[in-house]
């Protein structure tokens, strides 16, 4: 299996009971194999003019690089911030049985 297949998308929500929500609709819709909440950390950014420094968790999506756009619509409809990060990483290496595995919770 061609290793650009498969991607890691980023995102940042402000609360884990939504991060929490957020990853179950995505592997429930078979959007995603696997997502992962990471516990909160401090993002700093300029929102608007102003310096903001803001309680945030990271959210981590395993899933296949033609879901982008279909997770993209759904953070769209379920993310509270007007400009949701989604940033996609390309894996540039898997091991064969979890690709298999990703494929099949994805395909």
């Amino acid at each position: 299996m061609p290793e650009s297949l498969f991607v890691v998308i980023m995102t940042t929500l402000p609360d884990q009971d939504q991060a929490n929500n957020i990853a179950k609709i995505l592997v429930e819709e078979r959007l995603a194999a696997c997502v992962q909440v990471l516990p909160a950390m401090t993002s700093t950014y300029i929102w608007e003019g102003n310096l903001c420094q803001e309680s945030e968790h990271l959210v981590l999506i395993k899933t296949l690089e033609s879901n982008y756009a279909a997770i993209m619509t759904r953070l769209k409809s379920l993310h509270p911030y007007e400009v949701p990060e989604a940033i996609a990483i390309p894996i540039k290496a898997i091991a064969p049985n979890y690709a298999a595995w990703i494929t099949a919770m994805c395909g």
